[in-house]
């Protein structure tokens, strides 16, 4: 084989390589974003394992087993967040999962991040969590509830959520899905 030739298999191997880094990284980010449809349509999310990747693998967990499907956004208060993940709807109910150990990490609450929901006791988050409306209106949260996800699309129909503490007329998830188990 002359020099061009293996100058010309070592570019072609580097370009097979490097596609398939690349198709590694797009089946990642399937594995790590979620589809949650609501009336109007998709609201897709975005986890970050390497934030919080107890949160993370439980929420992969309820997911895959459709627990959030149907549930309303029980707590909706604008200008600061929208909340869902209890099969009961009231606020005070969680999955039959244990509760997370926090995974507090410095990362700011801006429009679209999503936290978990828990009780004063740190340790106690488990399926409820909400979704921040603004840049400013988590801020009092950060480094208190642990960050797991963000809203990368959609964020139009997150501000269309009902309104109030419960909402009169709840909006609901029709369904949650893992964008790589996507039908």
């Amino acid at each position: 084989m002359s020099m061009t030739s293996w100058a010309r298999a070592a570019v072609i191997g580097a370009g097979l390589m490097l596609g398939a880094m690349g198709m590694a990284g797009a089946a990642d980010d399937l594995a790590n974003t979620l589809y949650m449809d609501v009336e109007g349509g998709r609201i897709t999310i975005k986890m970050h394992p390497e934030l919080a990747p107890k949160h993370v693998a439980q929420m992969k967990k309820l997911v895959s087993r459709h627990f959030f499907d149907g549930q309303v956004f029980h707590r909706v208060i604008e200008g600061f967040m929208a909340q869902t993940g209890d099969p009961t709807g009231t606020g005070t109910g969680g999955s039959y999962e244990p509760n997370l150990p926090a995974e507090f990490t410095p990362t700011p609450y801006k429009r679209g991040t999503i936290g978990m929901a828990r009780t004063n006791d740190p340790n106690s988050a488990n399926s409820q969590f909400f979704i921040c409306f603004t840049d400013t209106g988590c801020n009092s949260l950060r480094g208190q509830y642990t960050v797991w996800a963000e809203v990368v699309k959609g964020m139009e129909l997150v501000d269309k959520l009902a309104p109030g503490e419960p909402p009169e007329q709840p909006s609901k998830i029709i369904k949650v899905q893992l964008a790589a188990e996507a039908k």
